[in-house]
């Protein structure tokens, strides 16, 4: 896949000669995983139309009605890790290519988070994993009714990266820890009550705020004016949000989640009985999710309380790396994604099993401070 083919680039001319651009992930069949061709083509863009005084806003949206973007393109990961592994070591040498792409990945992510300009993600349907990390950082970010939101890392045994660390530490309640350990998906009301999300509107509503912008003089801060603009549209169709998962759960949520032991909040939510559908699912991605990655999560957000964005992208990192050689995320992608048996060998079958050794392991720093790619940030 090109470049070109990747993402799918439209100008929407303003009346002033200036424009809005239109990126659109463009891999419907994928249901618009983040690629490296994606990535490669939006990074160079970006910077350039931040400087551009001609671009007004940028509106990123995807291929098809089914998901915005539903993950990383993690199987040319697999196949790397692979190609590059060593049975008689415990720890395995990852390839290059893990590190190129999450550098690069992370560098957009940052990059949108610091945005000079308006960035509106239209979130519609699945936002997982990397398309969350596209999703988190942009100044405008729109739920539908059909978005259904999460960091699923735990049953590939890898951790809820792409700046996890530093969103999922701003929710209350605990409630990113409960998120990063069951990979439980949020509907719109959940992704506004979490700030993951600033408004909702329906699908069939994004022609119509394309056009809204398109009619828009931006003489005024532009930030203000696309605000005002999904305002304007967000009112009448208010009442058709869903119900949130989370504010229909608050009570069991808050026993859950409890202590600050780890192996004790995993016991609490392992152990319910309960018949409720979102609950279930929940807790049956934990019971079949890495250990290891159970682990990864609490130390991240631990770790992260005091770190600055920049930071917990520089953590997430040397992190990705690590867990790269481990092996652990290797086959969490053959699992799901290669031989798809669903029969992941984890290297322990429970959370109180894991060794500290190996979490130490993940959690050193594979770069000092000066030759950290992302040191830039």
């Amino acid at each position: 896949m090109t470049d070109a083919q990747a993402v799918i680039y439209t100008e929407h001319q303003l009346r002033d000669g200036r424009c809005f651009i239109q990126a659109t992930l463009n891999s419907e069949k994928s249901l618009n995983a983040l690629s490296q061709p994606m990535i490669d083509s939006l990074l160079p863009k970006m910077l350039a139309w931040q400087d551009d005084s001609s671009v007004v806003a940028i509106f990123l949206d995807s291929a098809g009605d089914r998901a915005f973007c539903a993950g990383g393109d993690i199987v040319q990961l697999y196949h790397e890790m692979v190609a590059h592994s060593d049975e008689a070591a415990p720890i395995n040498k990852a390839a290059p290519y893990v590190e190129q792409f999450f550098t690069k990945e992370y560098k957009l992510d940052y990059l949108i988070h610091t945005y000079a300009k308006p960035i509106i993600v239209w979130g519609n349907g699945f936002v997982m994993g990397g398309g969350l990390g596209l999703m988190a950082g942009a100044s405008h970010r729109v739920v539908t009714e059909t978005s259904r939101v999460a960091m699923p890392e735990v049953s590939i045994g890898l951790y809820p990266d792409v700046g996890g660390t530093y969103f999922l530490n701003q929710m209350p309640d605990k409630l990113g820890l409960f998120l990063g350990l069951t990979a439980a998906q949020m509907n719109g009301a959940d992704c506004l009550e979490v700030k993951l999300a600033d408004h909702f509107l329906l699908h069939q509503q994004k022609s119509q705020l394309m056009a809204l912008m398109a009619a828009s003089d931006f003489t005024d801060d532009a930030h203000v004016t696309v605000t005002q603009l999904i305002e304007q549209l967000s009112k009448p169709v208010n009442g058709k949000m869903p119900q949130g998962n989370i504010d229909a759960h608050r009570d069991t949520l808050n026993r859950l989640l409890i202590s600050e032991n780890l192996n004790d909040v995993v016991a609490a939510i392992t152990t319910l009985e309960t018949e409720d559908k979102w609950l279930s699912k929940a807790k049956s991605s934990l019971q079949r999710g890495s250990a290891i990655s159970a682990h990864i999560v609490a130390r991240q957000l631990s770790v992260g309380k005091h770190l600055s964005l920049a930071q917990c992208f520089q953590l997430e990192l040397s992190l990705s790396v690590r867990c790269g050689e481990l092996g652990e995320f290797a086959e969490g992608i053959r699992a799901l994604l290669i031989e798809k048996d669903n029969k992941p060998a984890w290297q322990f079958s429970a959370v109180a099993e894991v060794e500290p050794a190996v979490i130490e392991q993940l959690f050193s720093p594979v770069w000092n401070d000066e030759n950290h790619p992302l040191i830039a940030l």
